[in-house]
C-alpha cells in the first residue's frame, strides 16, 4: 500500500479547518451526520475491499477527532462518555470504520497526562487540525500480547528505532502512528511510546496483510520499521510498566476497553436493525404460519419474540456500557482518582466488554434463524455483521474478566492494573 493514501492530506489535516465541537450534543449531532452518510455504502464497501480514507476524511472534517483534546490545548475536552458514545454510533454505521479510530481516541486520552510538555502540544494541534492517530503496539510471535520485541536506542540526542508490529489499526488514514517499544538499552523493562509519520525512510505500511474474515477494512496489517530516527520530543519516555497492584489508580484501561466495547455493541445494533429490516421487506412466513392466517414473516409469534430477546440484551449492552462511562467521567472529574473509583469504574466495563462479546455475536448470528436462508445470499451481505463482530470481540479474552469480576464481589479483590481491565 502506497504512503500517498494513508494521510487525509500531506500535512495530516483535511483541506479546511473542522469545527470545535464544544458540547457533547454537538459532537454526537456531528457522529450522527456522519453515520448517515457512511452507513448506506457499508455492505458494499466491505464487499468491494474498498480503502476507508472517503470515510476517514468525513470523520475529520466533521470535527470528531478533536473532541477529546484538552481545554488547554484549545480543544472541547469533552468527557470519555461522549467520545465513547461517538464510536458506538459510528461502529453502527461502519464497524471497520469506528475500529480505524478506537487507537486515535486512546492515544489522545493517554497523551493529555503529559500537560504542556512535548509531543502533547504538538500532537494536539494537528489533531484540531483534522489529523488521525493510529496505533503499532501489538507483535506476532511474542511470549504474551503485551510482550515488546520492537526496540528504541538513544542515539546522538535522538532515538533509532527497529522491530516489526502487526494489528496496526489504525495507522490506515493516520499522520501520526505511536508505537510502543521496549527501551534497549535498560534492563529494567522500561518502554517508550514513539510518535512517527507512515512515510519516512525505514517506516514500512504493508496494511493490506491483514486477511481476517472480519473487520477487512480496518487493513491491520504490519508496520515495520528499521532504523527510524525519532527526534527526542516526539518520544514519551514512560519507564517500567506499570506494577499491577501498587502503580497509582488509573481508568485509561477501563476507557480503551469501553471504546472496545462500543464497537462491538454498535456493530451489535446494526446487525439486529439490518436483520429487522430484511425479515419485514423479505422473509416468506412459514407453512404453518400461513396456515394459522400469518402470512407475513415479520408477525409470526416465535419471530417475534426471539426479536424481543435478542433487543432486551441489546439494551442490557448500552445501558451497561453508559454506566461504565458515567463512572469513568466520575473517576476524572474527581479532584483526586481515588483506587476504588478507578476499581468500580474498570469492573463495570469490564463487565460490559465480556457480554457484548457473548451477546455481541449472538444478536449478529441469531437473525439468520429468523431472517432464513436468503438472507445468506452474498449480494446481502448480512453476515458482515457476524464476521466483524467476532473478529473484533477476540481482541482480549472475556474469560479474565470474569475472574477479575468473580474475585472482586467474593473477596472485594481489585483488578490488576494490566491496560487491558483496571
Amino acid at each position: 500500500m502506497t504512503a500517498d493514501i494513508l494521510a487525509p492530506t500531506p500535512g495530516g489535516s483535511t483541506d479546511t479547518t473542522p469545527p470545535v465541537l464544544s458540547t457533547p450534543r454537538d459532537a454526537l449531532a456531528a457522529a450522527d451526520r456522519v453515520a448517515a452518510a457512511i452507513s448506506p455504502g457499508s455492505a458494499e464497501r466491505e464487499r468491494a475491499d474498498a480503502v476507508l480514507i472517503p470515510q476517514l476524511r468525513l470523520v475529520a472534517e466533521a470535527g470528531l477527532l478533536g473532541i477529546s483534546v484538552p481545554a488547554e490545548h484549545g480543544g472541547p475536552g469533552l468527557p470519555a462518555s461522549t467520545v465513547v458514545e461517538v464510536l458506538r454510533r459510528l461502529s453502527r454505521a461502519d464497524g471497520a470504520v469506528g475500529q480505524l479510530l478506537l487507537a486515535h481516541y486512546v492515544i489522545a486520552h493517554n497523551i493529555a497526562g503529559l500537560g504542556d510538555r512535548q509531543p502533547a502540544p504538538r500532537i494536539f494541534a494537528d489533531l484540531l487540525a483534522g489529523a488521525q492517530l493510529g496505533n503499532a503496539t501489538a507483535e506476532r510471535g511474542t511470549a504474551h500480547a503485551l510482550d515488546r520485541r520492537t526496540t528504541v536506542t538513544r542515539r546522538d540526542g535522538d532515538w533509532v528505532a527497529n522491530g516489526t508490529k502487526y494489528y496496526a489499526t489504525g495507522a490506515l488514514g493516520a499522520a501520526w502512528i505511536a508505537v510502543s517499544a521496549r527501551i534497549a538499552d535498560r534492563d529494567s523493562g522500561d518502554t517508550a511510546t514513539l510518535f512517527v509519520r507512515p512515510d519516512p525512510p525505514g517506516v514500512t505500511l504493508d496494511l493490506d496483510e491483514w486477511s481476517a474474515f472480519g473487520q477487512r477494512g480496518t487493513r491491520s496489517g504490519r508496520v515495520t520499521l528499521r532504523d527510524v530516527t525519532v527526534p527526542a520530543d516526539l518520544v514519551i519516555d514512560e519507564g517500567p510498566p506499570p506494577h499491577p497492584v501498587d502503580a497509582p489508580p488509573s481508568v485509561a484501561g477501563a476507557f480503551d476497553q469501553a471504546l472496545h466495547a462500543a464497537i462491538d455493541i454498535g456493530i451489535a445494533r446494526a446487525a439486529l436493525e439490518d436483520g429487522a429490516e430484511f425479515v419485514r421487506t423479505r422473509s416468506r412466513p412459514w407453512k404453518e404460519a400461513l396456515d394459522a392466517g400469518i402470512d407475513r414473516a415479520d408477525e409470526e409469534p416465535h419471530i417475534v419474540r426471539r426479536f424481543g430477546e435478542l433487543t432486551a440484551r441489546l439494551y442490557v449492552l448500552e445501558a451497561l456500557l453508559a454506566r461504565g462511562t458515567a463512572l469513568i467521567d466520575e473517576a476524572l472529574a474527581a479532584p483526586e482518582m481515588t483506587r476504588d473509583a478507578a476499581a468500580e469504574a474498570s469492573l463495570t466495563v469490564a463487565a460490559a466488554k465480556a457480554l457484548a462479546q457473548q451477546d455481541g455475536v449472538e444478536i449478529a448470528g441469531g437473525i439468520f434463524e429468523l431472517a432464513g436462508t436468503s438472507a445468506t445470499d452474498g449480494a446481502v451481505n448480512l453476515d458482515r455483521h457476524w464476521r466483524n463482530v467476532r473478529v473484533h470481540s477476540l481482541h482480549d479474552p472475556a474469560r479474565w474478566k470474569y475472574v477479575h469480576l468473580g474475585n472482586h464481589t467474593l473477596h472485594g479483590t481489585r483488578p490488576p492494573r494490566l491496560g487491558l481491565v483496571y
